[in-house]
């Protein structure tokens, strides 16, 4: 069974290839949040260019875990839910249970963000600009044509984030040198910090983002395995971008013997490294982070709430309501729950584990669930030692909620 939106036909080449390259960026720029800088920023401060070595371990397991997810929903041209339930009735539904609400919680969060990218970009109080940010992002659900509107926002944003980085990350003049050497041979090495990072980048409802909206696109199936492969690939390799040039701007200022603000160690290395127009970049990068994670949260929440046979009017309003009650939760509160944040890092540690083995178990046991598609053994076996790792994840996030 073919999933396919209205606003994207199947038989229009143009427009599935505009959903593919829309999958591509919503992967990434829900990957690349306020929680994403922030976590980055914190150890590059703490690691130095020994955390060069943390972000190529993480690539290479986010790129194993990516490879499979839309692997096995991009052939079996199905939600991770459907499949869930396929395997076990009921497991699809606790696993929508689970990303929804940790997509809501964490929406709060992309909102409470927002406001922030305003506020140091604009100065305009983060409770009016996390306003206006949500209310940017209903248009593009309002919009008559809203998954082609959706696409290209998330391309844009994405693409805009990744040069106005760059460009701090040339000006701040990182130990590149240095970089590379430690990338193999680090100083010191933090376990935690792999796990942080690759929980933040292929955890919750950010592991099914692209997937799912491939669907869109009507390249699924068997004999679109190859092109599947491919996005799903550069989907984490444009997110790995905007880390590396994140890590390489703030290292460079650290480097340099700057004094980072523990309260905002990302927006003041932007300064230290541009004086008060980097503080104005940092803020852009920050909004732009913010509003295509909203996006992608909200649409991705909301796949796990209907099926290819919503209508896409009922699919975009629920979407909007989605956005509109976290966005509203934030107005109300001033601020992103810190308790609820944390319950939903929770979640994220357990999503993982358990979607993605699911989609292991029908890799490795459900051929026809894939048309009849011989899984590649090497792929499988790189999907279990991703999916070991996050069992790990899920007891770290555990021992997380045992602490609260």
């Amino acid at each position: 069974m073919t999933s396919t939106t209205p606003d994207v036909p199947a038989t229009s080449s143009r427009a599935a290839r505009s959903a593919l390259l829309g999958a591509v960026f919503l992967m990434a720029t829900s990957a690349i949040g306020p929680g994403f800088i922030t976590q980055t920023a914190t150890y590059t401060v703490s690691l130095g260019a020994a955390f060069a070595c943390a972000i190529a371990i993480s690539l290479l397991v986010d790129v194993a875990v990516q490879m499979n997810v839309w692997r096995v929903i991009g052939v079996s041209g199905r939600r991770a839910q459907e499949l869930g339930n396929d395997v076990l009735p009921g497991v699809g539904w606790v696993l929508a249970l689970l990303v929804v609400s940790g997509g809501f919680v964490f929406n709060i969060g992309n909102v409470a963000g927002s406001g922030l990218g305003t506020q140091a970009m604009l100065g305009v109080e983060p409770r009016v600009g996390g306003a206006v940010s949500a209310a940017l992002a209903v248009a593009v659900f309002l919009s008559h044509r809203a998954g082609v509107a959706l696409d290209r926002v998330v391309v844009v944003l994405g693409l805009l984030m990744i040069v106005a980085t760059g460009a701090v990350a040339v000006t701040s003049a990182p130990p590149v040198g240095d970089v590379l050497r430690q990338t193999v041979a680090p100083d010191t090495f933090d376990v935690v910090a792999v796990t942080t990072i690759i929980g933040g980048t292929v955890g919750g409802y950010i592991t099914y983002a692209g997937a799912h909206r491939m669907l869109a696109s009507g390249r699924t199936g068997p004999e679109h395995a190859g092109a599947v492969a491919r996005s799903s690939v550069v989907s984490i390799l444009v997110t790995g971008a905007m880390r590396v040039l994140l890590f390489l701007a703030i290292l460079g200022v650290v480097a340099g013997g700057a004094e980072l603000s523990t309260d905002d160690p990302a927006g003041s290395a932007f300064e230290a490294a541009a004086g008060a127009a980097g503080l104005r970049v940092f803020g852009l990068v920050l909004w732009a982070a913010a509003l295509t994670s909203i996006i992608g949260a909200a649409y991705t929440s909301v796949s796990f709430l209907t099926t290819d046979r919503t209508s896409e009017r009922r699919r975009s309003l629920l979407t909007v309501v989605f956005i509109v009650l976290s966005a509203g939760v934030f107005v109300v509160v001033e601020q992103a729950p810190t308790t609820l944040l944390v319950f939903a890092g929770t979640f994220n540690g357990l999503i993982l584990p358990l979607g993605f083995g699911v989609l292991l178990y029908v890799a490795w046991r459900r051929r026809d669930l894939l048309r009849g598609y011989r899984y590649p053994r090497w792929l499988l076996l790189a999907g279990v030692l991703a999916w070991l790792l996050t069992l790990y994840l899920g007891y770290q996030a555990l021992v997380s909620l045992g602490d609260l």
